[in-house]
Formats: C-alpha cells, sequence, structure tokens
C-alpha cells in the first residue's frame, strides 16, 4: 500500500483531503529527484490523524533541521528541502483561495520555498537551458529573461479573456493544455518551476468546478515535466514538433478520471513503438495509395487527429477519410487506441 492510502480509502473526509494533499505534495518533489524523510512521513501521519495542525507540522520540521545546522550530509539536505516543500505545498492545497495573475504564480513560489531559497518568489535574472534525458540531452528554449514579466502578463491576459463556454471537454482539456504548457516554457523562477507550475495548475483547474483529488501528481509527477517538456521542443531538422498529446493525456486521467498509460519512455524523442502483431505486411506503403500515404504521413505528426482535421489537410471529405482510415486499419498499417472518444491514431509503419 502506498503512503498514506489507508486515510484514502477509510473515506472520512478530513483524513481522506489531507492525505490526497500530502501524496500530491510528496510525489512532487520527484520532479528534483528528492524524498522526504522518514521524520517527515511520521509528523504528517500527526497532522492526518487530526494530532498537529499543518503550522505545527511546518514548525517541528523547521526545528528538526534547526538542530542539525552544520551536520547535514548531502542526502539530508535533499530530504530537508523535500520535507519543507511538502509541507509548504499541503498547506496551499488546504487553502481555498486563488487568483488568476501573475502575482498568484509569483506568491505559490514565495510560499513553496521561502525557507529554502533566497531567491524565492522573484524572476530569474540570467537565462537558462537543461539538459533533458526526454530529449536525448538537448534542451528547451526557455523564455529570456528579460521580458519574463512582460510575457507572463501577456498571456494571462490572453488567457483571461478566453471563452470557454462553448467548449466541449476534449477542447477544454486542449486549451488547457496549451496554456500551461506556455505557461511553463516561460520557467520564471531559477528553481522549482514545475512544482510551482502544479499547484497553480491544481488551483486553476478547481476555480472550474473540478474536483482534483487523485493522486496523479504522486506516481507521475515526473512524467508530468517530461510532457511539458514534450510540448514545448521543436527539432524541424529531425522531424520532432511540439507534442501536446503526452499533456493531454495527463490531463485527461487528471480531470476525467480516465486511464491513459503514462509510461516516461514513451515521451523520448527516440522511442519507438513495437509494431502491433495486428501488421499484416512489411510493405504497406507498398500497397497504400497516395491519399491512404497522405494521411498516414499527417498521423505520425498528429495522432489524435479528427476526421475533419484529416480531410481539411488532404483537402478530401470527411466520408472519403472514414474509408481511408477503415482500409489502413485493414492492411494493418494504422489502428486506434483507447476507444472512439478519447483515443488516437497509432501509425503501426
Amino acid at each position: 500500500m502506498s503512503t498514506f492510502d489507508e486515510y484514502i480509502k477509510q473515506g472520512e473526509r478530513g483524513p481522506k483531503q489531507k492525505a490526497e494533499a500530502w501524496k500530491t505534495a510528496i510525489g512532487l518533489q520527484e520532479v528534483d529527484g528528492l524524498k522526504p524523510s522518514s521524520y517527515l512521513l511520521d509528523t504528517a501521519r500527526r497532522h492526518i490523524e487530526g494530532e498537529i495542525t499543518i503550522e505545527e507540522v511546518k514548525g517541528l520540521i523547521d526545528t528538526y533541521y534547526k538542530s542539525k545546522e552544520g551536520r547535514l550530509s548531502l542526502e539530508e539536505e535533499k530530504a530537508a528541502e523535500a520535507d519543507k516543500v511538502s509541507s509548504n505545498i499541503t498547506e496551499l492545497l488546504q487553502e481555498e483561495t486563488f487568483s488568476f495573475t501573475p502575482s498568484e504564480l509569483m506568491r505559490i513560489h514565495r510560499r513553496l520555498f521561502h525557507n529554502i531559497y533566497k531567491f524565492a518568489g522573484k524572476f530569474r535574472t540570467y537565462n537558462i537551458s537543461k539538459q533533458e534525458w526526454v530529449l536525448d540531452g538537448a534542451s528547451v528554449l526557455y523564455n529570456p529573461y528579460e521580458n519574463i514579466g512582460e510575457t507572463l502578463e501577456y498571456d494571462f491576459a490572453q488567457e483571461r479573456k478566453f471563452d470557454y463556454k462553448t467548449l466541449s471537454t476534449d477542447d477544454f482539456i486542449s486549451h488547457i493544455a496549451s496554456f500551461i504548457a506556455g505557461l511553463w516554457q516561460i520557467h520564471p523562477f531559477e528553481e522549482g518551476n514545475t512544482r510551482t507550475m502544479a499547484v497553480f495548475l491544481i488551483k486553476y483547474l478547481r476555480s472550474f468546478g473540478y474536483t482534483i483529488t487523485n493522486d496523479l501528481f504522486d506516481t507521475n509527477s515526473w512524467y508530468f515535466r517530461n510532457a511539458l517538456v514534450r510540448a514545448n521542443y521543436i527539432n524541424r531538422e529531425m522531424g520532432i514538433v511540439p507534442e501536446m498529446s503526452f499533456l493531454e493525456n495527463f490531463l485527461r486521467n487528471l480531470v476525467l478520471g480516465e486511464h491513459n498509460d503514462l509510461k516516461n519512455r514513451y515521451l523520448h524523442i527516440n522511442y519507438k513503438r513495437p509494431v502491433d502483431s495486428v501488421s499484416k505486411c512489411k510493405n504497406c506503403t507498398l500497397k497504400c495509395t497516395l491519399e491512404e500515404q497522405a494521411v498516414l504521413r499527417f498521423l505520425k505528426e498528429s495522432p489524435k487527429a479528427t476526421q475533419r482535421m484529416m480531410a481539411e489537410h488532404i483537402n478530401k471529405s470527411e466520408r472519403t477519410i472514414k474509408s481511408l482510415t477503415v482500409g489502413l486499419v485493414e492492411k494493418g498499417c494504422l489502428a486506434r487506441r483507447n476507444g472512439k472518444r478519447n483515443g488516437w491514431w497509432e501509425v503501426l509503419i
């Protein structure tokens, strides 16, 4: 059983909500390779059971590490950050407050890291790059530090004007994915951007009335970060374009309770899905018409494309597209994954 799962299964409102907040908070430390101490886990249990308040938790954690000042190993320093930030995240997630402004993003960062970084709540003052495993060592191009404030103001202004009223659920997920990916690419802070963005995202989704209570960030925080990376990376020479479907799958699980497969290896730029056993020929393209080949090329870049999108791309009717996709499935060149409504197309050649 995972940490604190017994409280969630018991279903008592107070302990359940606290346990879910702690699971999310602790899970988010994985994005920076941090793990909490056993002392934090024991103290968190006392909070979940109502023995102490979150303020008392934070006080105990601070006292615990002050007693060790000057004697902490590198691993203990990492645990100290995990413990303190986990406590801060838990506190924030239990507060029913939110303001859709750049100042809120800065406030969240300051609240999470005020007892960790001197620059908590302040924009970075230099340009950055980060080698990413998922990009085979390459880096996303992050926003220049000189215009972080201006870019944030613009993105928030555009999002504030956006009309969600007529959006389908699918379009809502796609738009939120695009917005949060763009916000993350700005990377306003020196450290702690992904953890800050996760807390902001949870609070933003709650402002729409969604009850975000599952433990997805507990088990898939590293996937969340890698999905943000893939949503912001482009390399035309290698044929790589920004891929939003990974982040959308995460959000569909988070918001809609779906069970899309979230495996980090899928996000690596060199990952090749194994050809399905239903594939009936190795030289499928030789048996495909030019129209079918055009559909396959488009779906390799846009696996979640609708029939309307395919029709517009190759200038054919939706009826023709339906006939083409059925034929490609029968030839073993194409497969539909995860159902008709929420799935995607997988090109098998």
